[in-house]
């Protein structure tokens, strides 16, 4: 089993591509799954974060691998619930850390949440129910070579933040935060996603719950502007998806 591990941890490392590695949230460091030791390791590390099937993309928007990942043209779907919660205050910062994210995958860095019934995620599957809302994003800085996903591409990075909202009715929350890689509008397969979900349980807040809920899939088209979008062009980038929820 162990060189099984070894060999796919090195594919994954010629593949170049990335995911979640570990967060820091509610202020404790929490390792997230790790598909290449994870499924190979017993017993299987317990995790807030949900199993994605490794490093390489999404491609196409109409599937459930959308959501938080997953290969179902490959049989192995990943989008399975977790059997932890973190514990974070209503309007705490959480930080992310990527992989080292390769320089020729540019693009936007977007989080959406949904809340998870009153006995917890562990048992939640949105499967194409509306239940997503956007709460961050980061898109291209004007026309510059700078994106939302530039600043994990420096070893050592910083990661990336986001603000549970404060507002929020406290319970149980899926957290979806994805990298879109666009390339050029001519090459193929275009647009990668990344997705990789973890299960919080929030505590505090107000007594919002949000409204107008969209489905992933279903938020987006593949004729979207924001992913048929040619990166190597001077042009400004609409994030697709929804508006930002804000309290």
């Amino acid at each position: 089993m162990k060189v099984l591990a070894s060999v796919l941890a090195s594919a994954a490392l010629a593949a170049a591509h990335g995911y979640i590695d570990n967060g820091t949230i509610g202020g404790k460091e929490y390792e997230f799954y790790q598909p290449f030791t994870d499924p190979y390791t017993s017993p299987t590390p317990q995790r807030i974060s949900r199993p994605v099937q490794g490093n390489g993309p999404v491609t196409d928007v109409t599937l459930l691998d959308l959501q938080c990942g997953g290969y179902t043209a490959g049989g192995v779907v990943g989008s399975e619930p977790a059997p932890l919660h973190a514990p974070a205050a209503a309007g705490s910062v959480v930080t992310l850390h990527w992989t080292l994210w390769p320089t020729s995958h540019v693009g936007p860095v977007v989080t959406y949440m949904a809340r998870c019934p009153d006995t917890g995620c562990n048992e939640f599957m949105p499967n194409k129910t509306a239940v997503w809302f956007k709460i961050a994003q980061a898109g291209r800085t004007g026309t510059s070579d700078t994106w939302g996903d530039t600043p994990l591409m420096t070893s050592g990075n910083a990661g990336d933040q986001y603000t549970i909202p404060k507002c929020l009715k406290a319970g149980y929350y899926l957290v979806r935060q994805e990298i879109i890689a666009l390339h050029s509008a001519y090459t193929y397969p275009g647009a990668q996603f990344y997705p990789g979900c973890h299960q919080l349980q929030v505590t505090g807040g107000g007594s919002t719950v949000p409204s107008n809920l969209v489905a992933l899939p279903g938020a987006y088209a593949g004729s979207d502007p924001g992913i048929t979008y040619d990166a190597y062009q001077a042009t400004t980038y609409t994030v697709p998806g929804p508006a930002v929820f804000a309290c």
